[in-house]
């Protein structure tokens, strides 16, 4: 059994503080996705305003066939990343299987350090706890993407002579709940990349500051800098449109 403090004790400096990088540049982000506001406004929020708005828009649809063929396709792709997330975990089982192998391969690289196999299955353990993290996260969103359908089936239909108040309630419910299920699932999607950063580790400290840089740096384009972002802005589509969550509840986002 591994000894984990002989392995913490076997972890350089630069080691642990490559990797406080790593998790400080993990939680940094994901807050600044959910919680800036203004111009500043992240297109996940962005899209959040158009959950809500879907879910206005159900009110005045008889035949909801469409909808509920969306909500499908958005709890299937959750089902394949739920799916994916289990297939990376046995395969970071199976490498820490080869650590003798792959220790020495990575002695070989320029910017490879050399490990003993103590610090090599804490590494793959981390890995490991990345992606189980990642299954609940895709695992809870699917469950959630469930709930959304049964609350689409909720919506009282045109006609019904249900008040619109209990109409509107029944939308916030439904909004609310997609937008966590999709809360969630971009939490799921956001390990799936560090996923990616942390492999540098295996190199060296150097190559996860380096990696887990250019991980916050893509999703932070793609998030406030992308051409997409920009378009809807431009359009008017924003946050200016007053979504039907709370302000509290659509902050955590």
């Amino acid at each position: 059994m591994t000894d984990l403090t002989a392995g913490s004790a076997a972890f350089s400096p630069l080691d642990l503080g490559a990797l406080a990088y790593f998790i400080v540049a993990w939680v940094a982000y994901g807050l600044s996705v959910g919680r800036l506001r203004g111009r500043m406004i992240s297109l996940s929020q962005i899209m959040n305003v158009h959950r809500s708005n879907w879910a206005r828009q159900i009110i005045g649809r008889e035949n909801r066939v469409v909808d509920t063929q969306i909500n499908a396709s958005l709890q299937n792709g959750t089902a394949f990343f739920a799916s994916t997330s289990l297939i990376a975990l046995g395969s970071v089982l199976t490498l820490s299987r080869s650590g003798d192998d792959v220790l020495n391969l990575f002695a070989t690289l320029p910017f490879g350090t050399v490990a003993n196999r103590t610090t090599w299955e804490l590494k793959v353990a981390g890995l490991a706890v990345v992606f189980v993290y990642a299954f609940f996260k895709f695992a809870w969103a699917y469950r959630l993407f469930n709930y959304a359908a049964i609350l689409l089936g909720a919506v009282p239909p045109k006609g019904s002579g249900v008040s619109d108040t209990e109409v509107m309630r029944a939308v916030r419910r439904l909004a609310a709940m997609n937008v966590s299920a999709g809360r969630h699932f971009a939490r799921g999607q956001r390990a799936f990349f560090f996923a990616l950063a942390y492999l540098g580790w295996f190199v060296s400290p150097y190559v996860l500051i380096a990696s887990t840089s250019a991980v916050v740096v893509i999703m932070w384009r793609r998030q406030f800098a992308s051409e997409i972002r920009k378009a809807l802005l431009e359009a008017g589509e924003g946050p200016h449109e007053g979504p039907l969550l709370a302000p509290a509840e659509e902050a955590r986002t």
